[in-house]
Order: C-alpha cells, then structure tokens, then sequence
C-alpha cells in the first residue's frame, strides 16, 4: 500500500468631537445588545433539537468569539478509521465459514524495493537457500505486482470475513519490507490455518496469458516435510481454480500447467515449509499487455477476490 481573514483597511479621517454621539452611542448599544440576547434566548426554548443555528448577529469585537462560541453546535465526533490490517473489538459475524481460520499472503512488499540488500539475503528453504523476498513484477504502465496483490488480498478478506472466516494478511504493507518466505510460512503454520493462498501475478513474456495455481510438491529435507499437505492443497487449489474460471472468465495459462491452471513445484520456501494446505496463485501475466488491462482494472480485480474466496469457501465446506 493527503484561514482567510479580511485585510486591513485604511482608517478613516478623523470626524470633528460632536458632543452628543458618544452618549447616543452608549444607549444604542445598550438597549440594541440586550434586545438581541433577549431574542436568541426564546429562539433557543421554541427549536427543536433538529433545528439549525440561526445567523449570529454582528456584535462587537470583545464578544464575537464568545458569542459564537456559544451558538456553534458540537462537530459530531469523525470515527477514526481502523487501519486494514489491525484488529478490532467488532463481533465476527456468523456464516458458514465461521470456526475456520484463513491466512491471506500478499506476494513481496511495496517497500520491498527500498530494501533490496535485506531481501537478497538469503534463507533456508529446507531443499536450499533462497533470497528472503523479492520485488515482484509490474505491467509496463508500472503498475507493481506489490500494489495487486495487496490489493486482491483486502478484497479478498473482507470477502471471507463476510462469511465468518477469521482472516489473517501476513503482510498489509505496515512493514518496510518481506517478510521472509520462511516467515511467510510459519505464519500460516502458527495460525493453525485450514487454508493459505498466496495472491502473486506473473512476469512472464508477450503473448502468455492466462492464470495458474501452484501446488506444493512432495519435498522433505531439512525443515521441509510436506507429505501431509500436499493432498488437501491440491484439493485447495482445484477448488480455486475452478471458481476463479467462473468468476473472472480468465482462461487458464497457455504457457504453465498444460491447459490445467495447474502447477507443481518443489522450489518455493513458501510451500515447502508450510505445515497446513497452501497455494499460490499467479492470477495472470503482468508483462501482457491484454492480460495487464485486466489485473490494472478495479473491477477485476473483484472478480478476482471473488473466484478465490469462491474456490476457498468451496474446499471448506467439503
């Protein structure tokens, strides 16, 4: 993941002492202030309380601010709005996916690029070491694969929070950068998670369209063991699939899968560390100009929200 005052004015000449002015200006003064109390006051017992205030009446300096202070109704008090990612009291509300646990994962970070000596470090995998994070990809308007996916991803949650899913978004752009992959996977797997997906688009060249969902492969080496998962991911990212074709009317990639929006690897630390079902998702190629009006496009990006929690619903209810 933005006080006019009137100018001086000239004084005006001096006007020759007439002795009765100052007297008759007291008295004006005198009976004019009281009369205009007088009013506002029974203006104040006869409106009602949706009734506006009434047009202050010119008084003099002294009591101008006073006066207004008084007559100004209270602004009603602007909710601060809570920010996208942190929690708050409201009640969850009831659906059929109450009782089931979602982590979201926002592919790289949009600070990410500030930071590149951090994500070039690199971390265990399990299979190897591997850089903690990248960049990501853009469209050539420069739209980042860092703004989409965060982008999907709120849409994504509130779709799912609707349903009663407690949802969590490993990142929300409220840290400098990554987190790690290895970091990206112990989320998940410390929510105890019934599902993760991890929300990406792809860099891929000219003329690649469409979209695709990475499964973990069976890997177990060093801290990757993902025997137990790989069955119900699979199952995740069928389900996904399959709802993301209805809602967005994406084909699936003409380059990856062969014509099955399917694909198997065994060289993401995201998957290969995870503990609980996870996919990722490339949810189209940034670098086609056809495919890259879509991602760019509000819209779709709905669609996109929607045939994913679709898809997540889908494989929680069985």
């Amino acid at each position: 993941m933005s006080y006019d005052s009137e100018p001086p004015t000239s004084p005006p000449p001096p006007t020759p002492p007439r002795r009765s002015g100052p007297r008759t200006l007291v008295v004006a003064v005198a009976v004019l202030v009281p009369t205009a109390l007088a009013g506002w006051l029974v203006w104040q017992v006869m409106s009602g309380p949706g009734d506006s205030a009434p047009t202050a009446m010119p008084l003099p300096d002294k009591s101008r601010s006073a006066t207004a202070t008084a007559v100004k109704p209270a602004p009603t008090p602007t909710p601060t709005p809570t920010p996208s990612g942190s929690k708050d009291d409201k009640p969850r509300r009831a659906g059929p996916l109450t009782g089931k646990v979602v982590v979201i994962d926002p592919g790289h970070n949009p600070g990410n690029f500030r930071h590149t000596e951090e994500i070039n470090k690199t971390v265990d995998v399990g299979t190897h070491r591997k850089e903690c994070d990248t960049t990501g990809t853009s469209t050539n308007d420069g739209y980042t694969e860092a703004a989409f996916t965060l982008d999907v991803s709120r849409r994504l949650r509130t779709l799912l929070e609707e349903q009663g899913a407690t949802v969590t978004l490993v990142q929300n752009d409220d840290r400098p950068y990554g987190p790690c992959v290895d970091e990206r996977a112990r989320i998940g797997n410390e929510a105890k998670a019934d599902a993760v997906v991890s929300v990406h688009a792809d860099g891929s060249a000219v003329g690649n369209r469409g979209f695709h969902v990475i499964l973990p492969a069976v890997v177990k080496a060093g801290a990757a063991d993902t025997a137990k998962i790989v069955a119900p991911s699979r199952e995740l990212g069928t389900r996904i699939a399959g709802k993301f074709v209805q809602a967005t009317g994406m084909a699936p990639s003409n380059y990856v899968g062969d014509g099955t929006a399917l694909d198997v690897r065994k060289d993401l630390g995201g998957l290969n560390l995870t503990t609980v079902p996870k996919v990722f998702i490339e949810c189209g190629n940034m670098r086609d100009p056809k495919d890259a009006a879509l991602l760019s496009s509000g819209g779709w990006r709905q669609k996109a929200a929607q045939g994913i929690s679709d898809g997540i619903g889908s494989y929680l209810k069985g």
